[in-house]
């Protein structure tokens, strides 16, 4: 007779997490993931898409979790689909529609220059050099934490930070506006 995953959970000595404590810190951290999935997949449409592969898989392989991280199994798990679906799309390349027909709707808060700005010089960085900026300086997480998140060294973080940093700032420097008004 088969058994059940968290028969087999409990078998090998962990303990599942209870199914509403689970689901609640799962939403708890929708905000963060969203953020994330967008900064990852350039577009809002595409991030939402992530966002939701990486919920439904975090909720149906839940019995996987070991208990002792759960935002960084969700980021892992997020990178781990971006890389697969990046893959993907790069060997069957395809139209995006909405934005060649200008068919999104702008988002009117804030400047939207700078806004603007600092989209294009996120999006010139490489996807491996832009999840680790998101997951140091946005998310907040350490550099081991990001290290075993992305299965990569520290130094190959610190320096894809590094990296990072300064090319966001050069791009954001090359594109700067100056202002033609004299102070008083």
């Amino acid at each position: 007779m088969p058994h059940a995953p968290d028969q087999d959970a409990r078998a090998k000595g962990v303990n599942p997490p209870s199914t509403e404590t689970f689901e609640n810190q799962i939403l708890s951290l929708v905000p963060s993931l969203r953020r994330y999935s967008r900064s990852l997949a350039k577009s809002d449409s595409d991030g939402e898409d992530l966002l939701q592969d990486c919920v439904e898989k975090v909720l149906v392989r839940r019995g996987q979790w070991r208990g002792v991280n759960l935002r960084a199994w969700a980021f892992t798990i997020m990178t781990n689909l971006y890389r697969d679906r990046h893959r993907h799309v790069s060997q069957h390349p395809s139209v995006e529609f909405d934005e060649t027909l200008g068919l999104t709707a702008d988002d009117v808060s804030g400047d939207p220059l700078e806004k603007t700005r600092l989209q294009k010089a996120l999006n010139a960085l490489s996807p491996d050099h832009r999840s680790v900026l998101m997951l140091v300086v946005v998310e907040g997480y350490g550099y081991q934490d990001v290290a075993d998140m992305l299965a990569i060294p520290i130094g190959t973080v610190m320096s894809r930070l590094s990296r990072a940093r300064r090319q966001m700032a050069a791009h954001l420097a090359e594109n700067n506006i100056v202002t033609l008004r004299r102070p008083k």
